[in-house]
């Protein structure tokens, strides 16, 4: 991932593509910030691709709501600014899931969890993570995960 990341910055820069090698710089200094907190709590090794995913979806995420807020302001120019940053970073991120996909992966995390409550939403949201880590909205999925537990 790393790698696929440092690749399309070598080409940004000889393509002389300023709005992408500024949005694929802000991920690479992402991935080495978090690199730098693991090593502070000994994984000297840095941080995997499970966790560079969950480093751009919360880029994705944030720049999703910037551009809504901006929006809401009229201030379209910074809205479209930021909608150019997520193409960027979902090119990186693997393809996301529909809401059929959802609700089956949802299904077989429940019964491999074999929850029965919603005491046992940690274990489902846990093993959902591991698994499609960067293909759903985990904030969605939660209350998706809710209403199953309690019916």
């Amino acid at each position: 991932m790393r790698e696929r990341v440092n690749t399309a910055l070598k080409q940004a820069m000889k393509d002389k593509a300023v709005d992408r090698l500024s949005t694929l710089r802000l991920i690479n200094a992402a991935i080495k910030d978090r690199d730098i907190a693991a090593r502070g709590e000994g994984n000297e090794a840095g941080v995997g691709d499970a966790e560079v995913l969950a480093i751009l979806g919360k880029m994705l995420k944030q720049r999703h709501e910037s551009a809504r807020a901006y929006e809401e302001g009229g201030r379209l120019d910074l809205a479209e600014r930021e909608r150019a940053e997520v193409a960027v970073i979902e090119e990186f991120l693997p393809r996301q899931l529909g809401k059929a996909e959802i609700d089956v992966a949802i299904d077989k995390a429940i019964a491999e969890t074999e929850a029965n409550s919603i005491r046992d939403m940690g274990k489902v949201m846990g093993l959902l993570k591991q698994k499609y880590a960067g293909q759903m909205d985990f904030g969605a999925v939660g209350p998706r995960i809710k209403d199953r537990l309690s019916a």
